[in-house]
């Protein structure tokens, strides 16, 4: 896509409501810390018009009436609705076939099988597609990488107001760390408080101890062969290193680099969310 020098490039947001924290924190980071990377959030369309085009008018971003209306006027879509993961099929059936690079915010589809689907009409369109959580791109990572020795245990302490809604961060953490090969999952503790455990390949394993209706801080342990590190998740800019990321993933989407995430940790991911929600995990280690 040729874009001519100096000239900002445009942001679609899509959403099935637009007043959620999401929306406000990544408009807010990209008018604010971010706005020297070049991008401006052009306009937006949601699902629910009013309450949409309410948000719109408060945030002073331009309310579309159609996701075709406002294709024309942005170079790139977010796909926000980190709520509402049962919505994000019918919103990427709308945005895909407009052959730009996409973002789909977390959790990026309900079930493995309408994960396949956005990511069959994204190939079909020859979209760039990516997804994360939050939690993608933080420091923990940032401590992995300088590890001299493989990570073989990673222990996560975590909250949220129910896992099927927040379990997606943990899980997504363990899988940036420890790489897509997820093997089985085993869940047991009491309905709000699950411990989670997730064996991956070469015997490493990932255990996230959830707390749902409790403000929890993220708190993970490293080890290696040669000794534990616990690294505390820094949240205070966590949502503008997320929204950097997500430009990141859109500045080499328009050089023609494609998603910097690899299609097989989404799965994993997806994977592991399908395996937890599965009675039978709560029975044996479920193969996944």
């Amino acid at each position: 896509m040729a874009i001519p020098q100096n000239t900002p490039l445009r942001i679609g947001f899509v959403d099935d409501a637009l007043d959620n924290f999401h929306a406000n924190t990544y408009l807010a980071a990209l008018r604010g810390p971010l706005a020297d990377r070049g991008y401006v959030v052009a306009g937006a369309t949601a699902l629910a018009g009013e309450a949409a085009k309410q948000w719109c008018h408060a945030k002073q971003v331009e309310w579309f009436e159609s996701v075709d209306a406002l294709a024309a006027e942005v170079d790139v879509f977010a796909i926000l609705a980190p709520s509402t993961p049962e919505t994000h099929w019918r919103l990427c059936e709308r945005v895909l076939p407009h052959g730009k690079p996409t973002f789909v915010d977390k959790t990026f589809a309900p079930d493995i099988a309408t994960a396949e689907k956005i990511f069959a009409l994204a190939d079909q369109h020859g979209v760039a597609v990516q997804t994360t959580s939050a939690l993608r791109t933080t420091n923990v990572q940032a401590e992995v990488a300088k590890l001299t020795e493989p990570l073989v245990n990673l222990s996560q302490w975590a909250g949220g107001a129910s896992f099927a809604e927040y379990g997606i961060h943990p899980v997504e953490l363990a899988v940036s760390c420890l790489g897509p090969e997820a093997q089985r999952v085993y869940v047991t503790g009491a309905d709000r408080h699950p411990t989670i455990v997730i064996d991956f390949s070469g015997g490493r394993v990932a255990t996230i101890d959830f707390n749902a209706g409790e403000w929890t801080p993220f708190d993970t342990v490293l080890t290696t062969a040669k000794g534990s590190k616990p690294v505390t998740v820094v949240d205070t800019t966590l949502f503008v290193d997320a929204a950097r990321a997500i430009l990141d993933f859109f500045d080499a989407a328009l050089r023609g680099d494609g998603p910097l995430i690899d299609r097989a940790e989404t799965f994993a991911v997806m994977r592991i969310l399908e395996g937890v929600a599965s009675p039978a995990a709560r029975v044996k280690p479920l193969e996944i």
